[in-house]
């Protein structure tokens, strides 16, 4: 029975993949330094253990547990926050990175390790240059960008003079059920559920309406990830997304007309980002297909019904 160790565990994507492990019949360890909500459900068949990254490495789990596959999830995801605080997030997505790296160096073991970069890291991408590969130039335009092409930058350079199997990947904006409210699926979706109850006014606030981003389901990019580390190559670097755009109004369309109340839509006032372009580019994941056979699976109108859903279930828990 294979081992994996995931950082982040309890986080969005984390938990997605600790059950997609499970499913898969690995044994599943995680690390972990907030709530455990996320993943109570299926705590029972983990193995947890609390510990923040940026402060401490590893060596001792991972001398101890000797897994065969480690997936670095833990990190500041969030572009609004790294503009909020782009101090904490260098440290919570450069840092931790490094004490998890040099630990597997330490323990002297050579599991897969899974380095998550981001399509931010292409940041200001031209018209002419989409759909996006990996050969585009990189121009971070915001202080997750840059953190995140340090940590792929980081995986390539341990590979290189530690010989550390480390497989880059750079997702592209991932979407599902427990995503934090901060993301706009979620947030959209958190305030339909909240009116249909009587927790709000009838009314949606969002931003910008015509922002358009290369979205894929959480559980088809979990699922990524673990092909990455069993078919993948070890130093390479791969993009991952499903190819397509979809508007911000389009998403909020398709929420209202499965909305239970009619619900109007308000502007919401916001502090606009320095740098803010309408799209980011779709993402070419030809190189990780041909490498994998990964392609998305689950359809965008089923992300967005499982979203709402989640959020009418929480609300509902929240109400008693």
């Amino acid at each position: 029975m294979l081992k994996a160790l995931i950082t982040g565990i309890a986080g969005f994507a984390g938990s997605h993949l600790a059950e997609y492990l499970l499913q898969e019949g690995l044994s599943v360890l995680g690390i972990l330094r907030g709530t455990t909500d996320n993943i109570d459900h299926i705590r029972h068949r983990l193995t947890l253990y609390t510990l923040d990254l940026t402060r401490e490495r590893p060596v001792e789990i991972l001398q101890e547990e000797r897994p065969e596959l480690v997936f670095h999830l833990a990190a500041q995801a969030s572009v609004t926050r790294a503009w909020q605080d782009p101090e904490s997030t260098m440290i919570n997505n450069v840092l931790a990175q490094l004490n998890l790296l040099q630990a597997v160096v330490e323990a002297e073991i050579k599991p897969g390790i899974l380095i998550l970069g981001s399509n931010e890291e292409y940041g200001l991408v031209k018209k002419e240059e989409s759909p996006v590969t990996e050969n585009n130039p990189l121009r971070p335009i915001n202080p997750y960008g840059v953190s995140k092409i340090a940590q792929d930058m980081m995986g390539y350079q341990y590979f290189l003079s530690h010989g550390l199997r480390c497989f880059r990947l750079r997702p592209f904006p991932h979407i599902g059920p427990r995503q934090a409210p901060f993301f706009v699926a979620a947030s959209l979706a958190k305030q339909i559920a909240e009116a249909e109850v009587g927790r709000r006014p009838p009314v949606v606030q969002v931003a910008n309406l015509e922002a358009s981003r290369d979205f894929t389901d959480v559980r088809d990019v979990v699922r990524g990830y673990y092909l990455a580390l069993t078919r993948g190559e070890p130093g390479e670097v791969y993009n991952l997304g499903s190819g397509r755009e979809i508007s911000i109004r389009n998403i909020l369309d398709f929420l209202l007309a499965r909305a239970r109340i009619s619900i109007s839509v308000e502007q919401e006032p916001h502090t606009p980002r320095p740098i803010d372009p309408l799209s980011t580019g779709t993402c070419d994941y030809s190189r990780f297909q041909k490498a994998t056979d990964w392609q998305p699976q689950i359809a965008i109108e089923q992300t967005l019904g499982d979203i709402l859903e989640y959020w009418r279930r929480q609300t509902a828990r929240e109400t008693r």
